[in-house]
């Protein structure tokens, strides 16, 4: 139950975060959804061997967080959470490509390493980054965001539906296993058959719950178009925002700017 609490409490927090008033907080929601997509686009292009070529994109999260004054280890946790997961995709590549493309010394490092460490890392930039811009933008401005964007509409309120949904999931079962613990005796009741009835009850509960919330919204007038208060225009620092990244995007994308840097350096100190 307190795994549950807390998962409930960092998706609240991420909305708390998103009420700041930094110079991040400030730009229009769409600004910074386009950068965003632009900073994922050429991360993901990279081929599957680049690793040294992905470290200079550090630098926007970075930036990013400092200027937004968003919590470095809560951020961090955040891409914890997928690492896993995402360790699980690129763990089979040292199986099946085992073409040594590095030596240090006595050690030979695969192709297939080489690339699992690469989908890491390109994971966690932009696993970071979209966590970055929910904890500054907060999710249903960005939803608004890709709504003016062009998104089409039912994609974004069932995108915003969904997430709405996660609150009365976690909410429901936080309710339903208090319960559970609260009517066992010891370790009865506690076993993993009471699962299998648990699981079926919390999606009917959840299932009741969101049709009563439905029905509440169509009597308030809902009619799938988003309303809020927060409606901001482009100005020049959306538009020297976006045009900026992108520049600094491109120019890491084609140019070898970590061969450029190691090369400096070797210069300064040979």
């Amino acid at each position: 139950m307190q795994s549950i609490d807390g998962a409930v409490l960092d998706l609240k927090r991420l909305d708390l975060l998103a009420t700041g008033n930094s110079a991040i907080h400030r730009l229009d929601a769409r600004a910074k959804v386009l950068t965003t997509f632009f900073y994922i686009i050429a991360v993901v292009s990279f081929d599957r061997y680049a690793l040294t070529e992905l470290a200079p994109f550090l630098f926007f999260p970075v930036i990013t967080i400092a200027l937004s004054n968003l919590p470095v280890i809560f951020i961090f946790k955040k891409i914890l959470t997928i690492l896993p997961f995402t360790l699980f995709v690129g763990l089979f590549n040292p199986f099946f490509d085992r073409e040594i493309h590095l030596v240090f010394g006595p050690v030979a490092i695969s192709g297939g390493w080489i690339s699992c460490i690469s989908i890491l890392v390109r994971s966690a930039l932009t696993v970071g980054c979209a966590v970055i811009l929910i904890a500054s933008t907060g999710f249903m401005s960005v939803c608004h965001a890709l709504d003016r964007l062009g998104t089409p509409r039912v994609f974004t309120v069932q995108l915003l539906f969904l997430y709405r949904y996660i609150f009365v999931l976690t909410e429901e079962a936080a309710r339903t296993t208090r319960a559970r613990e609260l009517r066992s005796f010891g370790k009865k009741g506690m076993g993993i058959r009471s699962f299998g009835p648990l699981i079926g009850h919390l999606l009917i509960r959840t299932w009741s719950r969101a049709e009563r919330i439905h029905m509440a919204m169509l009597a308030r007038g809902f009619s799938g178009e988003f309303h809020t208060s927060q409606i901001k225009g482009f100005s020049g620092n959306e538009y020297f925002y976006v045009i900026g990244w992108t520049l600094v995007f491109i120019v890491l994308r084609t140019q070898d700017v970590t061969g450029v840097l190691g090369s400096v350096f070797t210069g300064l100190f040979s």
